[in-house]
């Protein structure tokens, strides 16, 4: 998918939401587990249930990865599912890869040509021959990490280096890699007073933000600093949509939740124009 298509879809739905399919099976509806692939039939459901409020959805694999083949084919079979259906959304699978040059080119193949993801997140610890690699699939997109939401965050991407925060050099950096036109960048909405100084850095580069709801960021507060002219956000809810309701009805409760974040953004499109 390219950047413009996701534009697009943005502008028709309103919305800027992407969800984030992170399923536990402890979570999830105990009807549920009766049948052959409950995280499929979850997801399925959300998806069902929310395809026309979202532009994104975004699994985490390591919701897949802890219940082993099984949980890999849930992944597969939902992937599968929404690039059948819905093909116009955009899709991330939630990764966080990145390692030495032929390690990640495997790790691109896998989530990019055997999935058909549209991205990925990565780390970029590991600098730039781990990152290119993903960055050279055409009309495939590459999150990489740049300022994350949780406590730990200010352990090294806001640290002083050579009188400037390391987050900012990270952002500063990948601008110079190979394709660095694929890239976009995850942002903690817990972060908000930092967009500004971000969004001097990469102007014009989607954002995408986790953090907002369960987490406590303020989705007015990202808008106000990190949008751009083209919107330029994904905003992850992941939690307080899912688990609404662990009932039999838990996907018209995701709906709910989802329609409440959805009216919220398109009242700020709507302000935009």
């Amino acid at each position: 998918m390219t950047t413009l298509q996701l534009q697009e879809q943005i502008q028709q739905k309103k919305s800027f939401l992407c969800i984030g399919l992170d399923v536990d099976l402890n979570k999830i509806p105990q009807h549920l587990l009766e049948l052959e692939d409950p995280i499929f039939e979850f997801n399925k459901a959300i998806i069902d249930a929310t395809h026309d409020l979202a532009v994104s959805y975004k699994p985490n694999t390591a919701f897949y990865e802890a219940y082993g083949i099984k949980g890999w084919q849930s992944l597969q079979k939902t992937i599968h599912y929404l690039n059948e259906n819905h093909p116009e959304i955009f899709t991330i699978a939630d990764a966080k890869r990145g390692d030495i040059g032929n390690t990640s080119t495997m790790y691109a193949k896998a989530f990019f040509e055997d999935l058909n993801f549209d991205s990925v997140t990565v780390a970029p610890y590991m600098g730039k021959d781990s990152v290119e690699p993903f960055l050279a699939f055409e009309n495939k997109h590459t999150i990489m990490l740049a300022l994350t939401s949780n406590e730990g965050a200010f352990d090294f991407q806001t640290l002083n280096v050579n009188g400037k925060e390391l987050y900012k050099k990270v952002l500063e950096t990948s601008k110079t890699w190979k394709n660095s036109q694929n890239l976009m960048y995850v942002v903690g909405a817990t972060k908000a007073e930092y967009f500004t100084e971000i969004r001097k850095i990469v102007p014009d580069s989607f954002l995408l933000v986790p953090g907002v709801g369960a987490q406590g960021g303020s989705l007015s507060e990202v808008c106000k600093y990190g949008m751009n002219t083209n919107v330029g956000l994904l905003i992850n809810s992941s939690r307080g949509i899912i688990y609404a309701s662990n009932g039999f009805d838990f996907a018209e409760k995701a709906r709910a939740e989802a329609l409440k974040m959805q009216q919220e953004m398109a009242a700020i499109l709507n302000a935009m124009e």
